[in-house]
């Protein structure tokens, strides 16, 4: 489908839906600076459908949330290899309004001179260059950040998660990427024995259908750190994740894949 329009994200944190209504379910959001392309148009002219292209996830997002940009302005913030903030929680100041944003967030300006538009742009955060890496350690320093943010569906922020979307947002902020869905994310990265499974890992679940629909983070080779209901660490073998409160075990294990190698 071809672009009748192009996007940045000037808002913290944006819901994309899966139909073009209020009423219908988030499936994802969009954060603070990421760009987007504009798809298509609903009927009553009041959503748009986007595609994030972080991630190229589609979705409808409530047309007077859109910050219309040119193509040409599109392209170049395209191919820059932009910063994005890592704390969990921090404020910009941009365009003489301050804004809360959260980690994974894109930042303006920069001192690139691209961004001569964007006036009065202040951040004292704690930013990095998207794709500069972090090891294992660092990168599940991050994830613990987000203990006890509670579960929410289509959620990407430390105010409500759902289990790829905190996979996605803390190996983003660690220079490593991945798609938004555990369907998606399974397909990435080298498959891993349990024999060889260490922190870092992302490790797979499935219901009690069979249907895999869980991922997390081990963080070593006896726990886990995932969202369900809120972000906890779990006790984790070969039958899966057992949850340390309930004394049961509540997903099963399915499959582990290693994306930092």
């Amino acid at each position: 489908m071809d672009a009748i329009d192009y996007g940045v994200q000037r808002l913290s944190l944006v819901p994309m839906r899966a139909k073009p209504s209020d009423a219908s379910e988030m499936i994802s959001q969009l954060l603070f600076g990421e760009h987007y392309v504009v798809l298509e148009e609903s009927e009553d002219k009041k959503w748009l459908k986007i595609s994030n292209v972080y991630d190229n996830y589609e979705g409808w997002i409530d047309k007077q949330q859109h910050h219309h940009i040119s193509k040409e302005y599109f392209d170049q913030i395209s191919e820059i290899e932009y910063k994005v903030c890592i704390d969990l929680i921090s404020k910009i100041l941009f365009k003489q309004q301050i804004n809360h944003i959260v980690a994974g967030s894109v930042l303006p300006l920069l001192n690139n001179p691209i961004f001569k538009d964007e006036e009065n742009v202040a951040f004292n955060g704690m930013s990095k260059t998207l794709y500069q890496k972090w090891g294992v350690t660092t990168l599940l320093n991050q994830a613990t950040k987000y203990l006890n943010t509670p579960y929410l569906w289509g959620g990407k922020s430390p105010f409500g998660i759902d289990c790829s979307g905190f996979t996605q947002v803390v190996f983003k902020t660690g220079g490593h990427k991945l798609p938004r869905d555990s369907s998606q994310q399974i397909l990435k990265g080298k498959e891993i024995g349990l024999e060889d499974r260490r922190g870092g890992d992302l490790a797979f679940f499935t219901n009690t259908e069979g249907k895999m629909n869980h991922v997390g983070i081990l963080m070593d080779e006896n726990r886990i750190i995932h969202a369900s209901g809120k972000v906890r660490i779990d006790e984790f073998d070969e039958k899966g994740i057992r949850n340390v409160e309930k004394n049961a075990y509540t997903h099963h294990f399915y499959k582990l894949k290693r994306i930092i190698t």
